[in-house]
């Protein structure tokens, strides 16, 4: 016999359980062996708990004495937490491009763009691309990046420092966490 749960109630408690005859697992999780659907109703109601029916496909089926209220709160609390955790590993880059000569008012731009967007919980990156002579000083460029990275301390810190790749060196900001 094949069971489909509702959206609402993945598992079947009580009276909603259908078998004759139920593997019974107690509230601390010993094995209470073989019960008869009513001897292990009874169990349950004695102890003060609900009987949950943990596998439906087992033969016979496996039910739980467990609080199910608080066993549905925990599943809410640990899926909302891996959630929250999805997110802050998928988090979003933006690239922000800037030059060895680039101008006040440009630079100051990208700064602003930049903070917002790391006010957001994004990560940003910025890169410098190196041509010509401007390959044989790259100090110059990495300059601007540390500048760059100063002027948004007060919302973000380094996750990668700069680092040459072919002719473009790159920086990696996340945002501050809150405490």
């Amino acid at each position: 016999m094949l069971f489909i749960a509702s959206k609402e109630r993945d598992l079947f408690i009580n009276e909603q359980i259908r078998a004759k005859e139920v593997m019974v697992i107690g509230p601390n999780g010993e094995q209470l062996g073989i019960k008869p659907i009513k001897d292990a109703l009874t169990l349950a109601n004695f102890a003060g708990f609900d009987l949950v029916l943990m596998s439906p496909n087992a033969n016979p089926q496996v039910c739980k004495i467990m609080d199910y209220n608080k066993f549905k709160y925990e599943n809410k609390k640990k899926a909302k937490e891996n959630l929250k955790r999805q997110r802050e590993n998928n988090l979003e880059m933006k690239e922000y491009r800037l030059s060895v000569t680039i101008d006040v008012h440009d630079f100051d731009t990208r700064v602003r763009n930049a903070k917002a967007y790391l006010e957001k919980g994004h990560k940003v990156k910025a890169s410098i691309r190196f041509r010509g002579r401007q390959m044989a000083h790259p100090e110059l460029g990495r300059e601007v990046l540390i500048r760059f990275a100063d002027t948004l301390s007060d919302v973000a810190v380094i996750d990668q420092k700069p680092n040459m790749e072919g002719n473009t060196m790159a920086l990696i900001l996340m945002p501050k966490k809150e405490k």
